[in-house]
């Protein structure tokens, strides 16, 4: 596992002499975790060239045995400057030498964290990093693609045994507890990690009927009441009813990976439009899979379900409505929910093998539900793999 931690590091290292950067600052746990093994906290500084430290803070004594690469107390703050221009003596400013250039995570740094960095030493010239990192990241190895395939399998047990237990009348709340009582039990680490700012996610949306259709700050074409203002998402108290649209899209986590889908289920008789609407998000994600496949710019899947959308006539409530909606048809996952690559306008990555992506065409009727269905793949040379194995189709209970 060592040697896999470490092609990580060299993978970055190409990104950064691509871009002359002398080195990156690691200081977000999740980074710190895929670069190093460890998620404790402190700094993983990586040179452009050469050996990388995780400079720890607490706990020192279990990152030692925990990481991958080489590591040292943090100690003082003050000193750690000291620290890397001894370590690495390619960071001192000398006359004639271009400045030092050095790499930061600035989509999720703090900027009181930033400013202290700005003084560790205090003639680096510091530039934002984050795609460099999003860009190693978005590849993922056989291992972690073992450790989505083995989540995508327990949520799938799960979401059947959720099934035996809902009947009219049980709310939103009991079903997603069901679901969250048996991924706990089969490893699930209680924790979905987001990356973007003040996006937070729980086990997943489960919601039925009009409360899966109320709007919310979540980025995403489906809100749900939730219990509180101080949580205004996915499940709420209201007990679900027959014959309106349940949506189910959960999640597990597990080695920090996680797996992303949703089904839709009814216990009685869908109404006939809602039924229509479903059966397009059917045909949006099919016909998306036809061009999962190495070379296809992911702008051109997003674009393409918009027209699909529009040719059935259901632009307005796809991903949301009125000024609910948003703006993209699927995302990268892995460590966080909110990976790269995007399935949206503006992101012109070519699809490559190793990318994890989950696709989520759903329609959102205020007042009534949200139907929808989504899936997560792997890329492979030659298309793809389907990593959710849940049964498809509208469920009809």
């Amino acid at each position: 596992m060592k040697d896999e931690y470490l092609r990580r590091v060299r993978r970055l290292q190409e990104k950064l002499n691509e871009q002359s950067l002398q080195g990156v600052m690691i200081t977000q746990n999740v980074d710190l975790y895929y670069f190093t093994g460890s998620m404790q906290t402190g700094y993983c500084f990586i040179p452009a060239e050469g050996e990388p430290v995780f400079y720890v803070r607490r706990s020192v004594v279990r990152a030692q045995q925990e990481s991958a690469v080489r590591t040292e107390p943090l100690g003082s703050f003050r000193a750690f400057g000291a620290a890397l221009a001894q370590a690495y003596p390619q960071l001192a400013q000398e006359p004639g030498r271009p400045a030092v250039r050095l790499a930061a995570e600035f989509d999720v740094l703090p900027v009181q964290q930033l400013q202290r960095l700005q003084t560790v030493p205090p003639h680096v010239e510091w530039k934002d990093g984050s795609v460099l990192i999003r860009e190693t990241r978005m590849i993922k190895s056989p291992s972690e693609l073992t450790s989505i395939r083995e989540a995508a399998r327990v949520i799938d047990a799960a979401f059947e045994d959720a099934l035996t237990f809902l009947q009219p009348g049980v709310t939103e709340l009991e079903l997603i507890s069901r679901i969250e009582h048996y991924i706990r039990r089969q490893g699930h680490l209680g924790i979905m990690r987001m990356r973007g700012y003040n996006q937070e996610t729980l086990t997943g949306m489960v919601g039925a009927g009009e409360a899966a259709a109320t709007p919310t700050y979540f980025d995403g074409p489906a809100g749900g009441l939730g219990l509180s203002p101080a949580a205004p998402q996915s499940a709420s108290r209201r007990p679900i009813a027959a014959d309106e649209p349940i949506l189910v899209d959960i999640g597990r986590c597990i080695d920090g990976y996680v797996i992303d889908q949703t089904r839709t289920v009814v216990m009685g008789t869908p109404p006939d439009d809602l039924k229509r609407a479903y059966d397009t998000a059917g045909h949006i994600l099919r016909s998306t899979e036809a061009w999962l496949k190495p070379g296809t710019v992911c702008e051109q899947l997003y674009l393409q379900s918009l027209q699909l959308a529009e040719e059935a006539g259901l632009s307005g409530h796809f991903m949301g409505f009125g000024g609910d909606q948003v703006k993209f048809l699927g995302h990268g996952i892995g460590l966080e929910i909110d990976e790269s690559p995007v399935l949206a306008r503006g992101f012109r990555y070519p699809l490559e093998p190793g990318m994890v992506i989950a696709v989520e065409p759903k329609f959102t009727f205020p007042g009534r539900g949200v139907v929808g269905i989504e899936d997560s793949y792997a890329i492979t040379d030659s298309g793809f793999e389907k990593l959710t194995v849940s049964r498809g189709g509208l469920i009809v209970l």
